[in-house]
């Protein structure tokens, strides 16, 4: 899986990406079809002091996406990882489900 870290108005430091690249690649045990993980980090002015993280994941045929803002950019990640890893998730569920449901149908036909 590919990771792309994108730092928007500042520079991010690389604690910070460390952190996000590890945080990004423990969703590759949900889906193993994972091309690559886009993630954008920003922030409004200092004087809201909001701090958002973006994340979009490229699988085979379907793009997820999140945005998620807290007070600080780590657990922005955070929010952000835990949503994302509920739509592979449910992604990975549906497509189980739609498996199975074509190999009953295709034995019920014989």
């Amino acid at each position: 899986m590919k990771i792309n870290i994108t730092a928007r108005h500042f520079k991010a430091r690389n604690s910070l990406q460390k952190y996000t690249n590890d945080k990004i690649e423990l969703l590759g045990k949900y889906n193993e079809d994972i091309i690559f993980a886009d993630v954008v980090l920003s922030f409004e002015k200092p004087s809201t002091n909001n701090k958002y993280c973006e994340v979009k994941i490229k699988l085979r045929d379907k793009i997820l996406t999140t945005k998620e803002m807290s007070d600080e950019f780590t657990k922005a990640v955070d929010k952000a990882v835990e949503k994302i890893e509920t739509q592979l998730y449910k992604y990975k569920d549906k497509n189980k489900s739609l498996k199975h449901k074509t190999s009953k149908e295709v034995y019920k036909t014989i």
